[in-house]
């Protein structure tokens, strides 16, 4: 992958607020309730600057609906959202992609029948005075993120259909996409499900150069061998609860896996 060109010119950086200990991110007591399901219980959890942090927990353990707070699709019924340290609210997507935090989903949320040019611009086109695509500049800047942000082998041009690519190919283009508009928190939903082992690596990869760089990831994944590899911090969910917190010296893949066979 093209680690040592990563690009910064089109990143949104939060403002600091002077005090570098402040995390990135902070969840205070989230609690949310469908019915008499209660999903959410007083989650609280941080995301600090530079760091990719392990979301882990069992099915139902309420992993999705935490993402989906995250990225500004959910709101709470009760508790707080900090950003920099700031507290704000999301009440879409947008609100999410406006601060920097982008999500990308187990199924990538690309379209197949479109280009890798018109996905990585995909509700952020580029449109001229008259209101026309202004195709060449979007397809010229998708070359540039496939050949520098992104080295995806086996892709030699930004008009290959998106539903030619393999799974792994489909991951790195999501990724290309998320990193070139937002480049502050990438939360990261089961993204090795569908990938090879070398799909794989080659994403980590890519995560751990991130990190050089201060940006922040929060990887959710049922693969806790992967996990422990990656990252420096784990939340563990269960029932709806935070029921684990440790950071990477502090636990190993065996009580990590005791945590979350609990739930």
């Amino acid at each position: 992958m093209g680690m040592e060109q990563l690009e910064t010119t089109s990143a949104k950086q939060p403002e600091p607020n002077g005090n570098t200990n402040v995390p990135l991110l902070e969840l205070h007591d989230i609690s949310k309730q469908y019915g008499l399901n209660k999903v959410l219980n007083n989650v609280s959890f941080h995301v600090n600057r530079s760091e990719i942090l392990a979301l882990l927990g069992d099915n139902g353990a309420g992993k999705s609906t935490i993402v989906k707070t995250i990225s500004g699709v959910v709101r709470p019924d009760s508790g707080m959202l900090l950003w920099d340290g700031k507290a704000v609210t999301l009440h879409a997507h947008t609100d999410a992609a406006e601060l920097g935090i982008e999500t990308i989903y187990q199924d990538t949320a690309l379209v197949d029948s479109m280009t890798i040019a018109r996905n990585i611009f995909m509700g952020r086109e580029l449109v001229g005075p008259l209101g026309f695509l202004r195709m060449k500049e979007m397809r010229e800047i998708a070359s540039h993120v496939l050949k520098t942000i992104v080295a995806i082998e086996g892709i030699d041009s930004p008009d290959k259909l998106v539903g030619s690519l393999s799974g792994g190919q489909k991951q790195a283009v999501a990724i290309a996409r998320a990193v070139h508009f937002k480049r502050t928190l990438l939360v990261l939903d089961e993204p090795t499900s569908a990938l090879a082992v070398r799909a794989t690596e080659a994403l980590f990869e890519y995560l751990r150069a991130l990190r050089t760089q201060g940006l922040s990831s929060v990887l959710v994944t049922h693969n806790l061998y992967d996990a422990y590899r990656i990252c420096d911090r784990f939340v563990v969910m269960a029932r709806g609860e935070v029921v684990f917190q440790a950071t990477q010296k502090e636990t190993s893949v065996e009580e990590l896996t005791e945590h979350v066979s609990r739930g």
